[in-house]
């Protein structure tokens, strides 16, 4: 390898260096969760946001940096889970759209590319904060820039970068009080210099890589109290939940009826070698067809497309080159049998799992005709049957499971979004480590309908949010209703501290119980019930608040028995309800409105 550029074969085995160095040490950065709590998983969102990358990557084989970079940004862009997860993905899409043009980078354009991924990071974020991996980052990028117009040699600069996220990321001790007083580093800083030990690794080496060289020793790793780690799916309603956005379709209104979906090899077939007018093609689909998407490369062109005639489709596709994995699927015959099953939604095809080596380009579909869709649509993020089962019957089209530990990732809020045959869709994150994916998948969606994600970072809030929602009012008054509705619940949470610590005056030992008030541990004792009411005792202000309790699966009947008794005896005013929510970790989840 020489040492004065990077091309796309070695940028790709440096990102499987790191991938596999970041695996390796990722329940250390779990470790590193300011909260004690057993479901820190910082390590977990972003070893599996980089295996994403990794899996893109295994379909890639090309020397270009700028087309390595792109295929690896496109994987963790839909592979990004919790806010870790998606500062990375925005650190490698900045450093992508800066590489696209290039075939290898030299030291100045390699710390540009850092720095352009630097900037798209924090232009992600809404208030970023200081003394976490934007700074490690930021620190890391800003040295390149200065230290690459003092060499020539790629991994000198890395060098030098790895060096200076290090320092970095034990200064972020001192820049949040809160990692001082715990004793620990940024966890994402760390998970990023993990990375960044990767990629000296294998410069350092020497060595060429091919893509998938290091691909299979790349592998997700969960939190240690998760055997296996759920993926996010929507939940079928009961018969008793109300009607959501697919059951009040009409089958026969469903226009665009066939889809479509095929690759034209171009280079097979008695068209090969026509040239390609991608604009024109996609109006001669439009005549007859909607959400419509054209992936091209110089080999094979990605089709999908809802159409009313098939043949025409197909005839236009034969212009060009030879047909192959044609798929058709009759939507109305899917609809029938949908609402003969009971169901809501039809979980969408991967439509571009199979493109080989795409670069970094995005496309965006055409949306939905209007008379097609419902005029609201929900996503909820909830960990627990009966959770789900409150939000469905809050009208929720699609829960997705997911919470502290089970972060979403950005593209299963797509699939859940296309999922659901609405003009407007609401999403509840529940969760402040989810709400980023969120706002990634609305960015992505932009172009096919619009979405809102209302910041809700509990289960409570998300209640309170769809509570809030009001069916004949216009999009803008319902978000501003349930933004407010966000701000007017106190939340609770139980559950036990996995290590000794302290923070803010409060000595937390290992195995015993603390309550959460919204995001501050303001209770600690050694019994859940001991804990549970002092909780509870700084929640309520005025005594006549209503009391919402949601039992986890941990919980038991007895307990929350007394629970209600010692309300009720101590808080003759209040209101109590308790539903049974199921939700793993947390025995209880509170909330307390006035």
């Amino acid at each position: 390898m020489s040492n004065r550029s990077l091309n796309g074969t070695d940028f790709t085995a440096m990102v499987l260096a790191g991938a596999e160095q970041l695996q390796q040490h990722a329940e250390h950065v779990n470790s590193l969760n300011v909260f004690p709590v057993p479901d820190g998983d910082t390590g977990t969102n972003m070893n599996l946001t980089m295996s994403a990358g990794v899996t893109e990557l295994k379909r890639g084989d090309s020397s270009s940096i700028g087309v390595m970079s792109g295929i690896l940004s496109k994987g963790l862009l839909m592979g990004a889970r919790g806010n870790s997860g998606v500062i990375l993905s925005q650190l490698f899409r900045g450093f992508s759209r800066y590489a696209a043009p290039y075939e290898e980078l030299n030291t100045l354009q390699f710390a540009s590319a850092l720095q352009s991924g630097v900037d798209a990071a924090y232009k992600a974020v809404v208030k970023p904060v200081e003394g976490t991996i934007l700074t490690v980052a930021k620190e890391a990028a800003r040295h390149a820039v200065f230290f690459s117009r003092r060499t020539n040699d790629i991994t000198e600069l890395m060098e030098e970068v790895l060096a200076k996220a290090k320092e970095t990321l034990a200064m972020t001790q001192d820049m949040l009080p809160v990692l001082k007083q715990v004793g620990v580093v940024d966890s994402g800083g760390q998970g990023l210099v993990y990375i960044y030990e990767g990629f000296m690794q294998h410069l350092g080496s020497g060595l060429v890589t091919s893509p998938t060289a290091k691909s299979d020793n790349v592998r997700p790793v969960f939190a240690p109290h998760v055997s296996e780690r759920p993926t996010a799916t929507a939940v079928v309603p009961s018969p008793d939940a109300p009607i959501s956005a697919q059951a009040k379709l009409e089958t026969d209104n469903i226009e665009f009826l066939y889809d479509m979906e095929f690759f034209i090899n171009r280079q097979l077939g008695e068209a090969q070698g026509t040239d390609f007018d991608e604009e024109a093609f996609r109006k001669a689909l439009s005549v007859d067809g909607d959400s419509i998407i054209v992936i091209s490369d110089d080999d094979v062109i990605k089709v999908h497309v809802h159409s009313k005639a098939p043949g025409e489709v197909l005839n236009l596709a034969l212009r060009y080159g030879e047909i192959t994995q044609i798929r058709i699927l009759n939507m109305r015959e899917q609809h029938r049998d949908l609402l003969s099953a009971g169901m809501d939604v039809a979980p969408e095809p991967e439509w571009f799992a199979e493109i080989p080596t795409e670069p970094a380009r995005e496309e965006e579909p055409s949306e939905p005709p209007a008379h097609e869709l419902a005029s609201f649509g929900f996503i909820a993020v909830a960990s627990g049957e009966g959770m789900a089962d409150i939000f469905r019957s809050l009208g929720v089209d699609v829960v997705l499971s997911g919470g502290q530990t089970m972060n979403p990732s950005t593209e299963d809020f797509v699939n859940a979004a296309r999922s659901i045959a609405a003009q407007h869709i609401f999403i509840l994150p529940n969760n402040s480590n989810i709400i980023l994916a969120a706002e990634q998948a609305r960015e992505l969606l932009e172009m096919e309908r619009m979405v809102s994600v209302i910041p809700s970072k509990t289960i409570p809030q998300g209640i309170a949010a769809a509570f809030a929602f009001q069916e004949e009012e216009a999009f803008e008054v319902n978000q501003d209703n349930m933004r407010d509705a966000v701000t007017r619940v106190k939340s609770g949470q139980v559950t036990y501290a996995v290590r000794d610590t302290t923070l803010d005056d409060l000595h937390i030992t290992a195995g015993h119980y603390i309550g959460i008030q919204d995001s501050k541990i303001v209770a600690t004792e050694e019994h859940l019930m001991a804990t549970s009411r002092l909780l509870l005792a700084k929640m309520l202000v005025n005594g006549d608040e209503i009391v919402t309790i949601l039992t986890g699966s941990d919980a038991n009947q007895e307990d929350t028995d007394q629970l209600v008794a010692w309300l009720e005896e101590n808080y003759a005013d209040a209101e109590v309800e308790v539903h049974e929510g199921g939700q793993p970790i947390y025995p209880y989840l509170f909330s307390v409105e006035t």
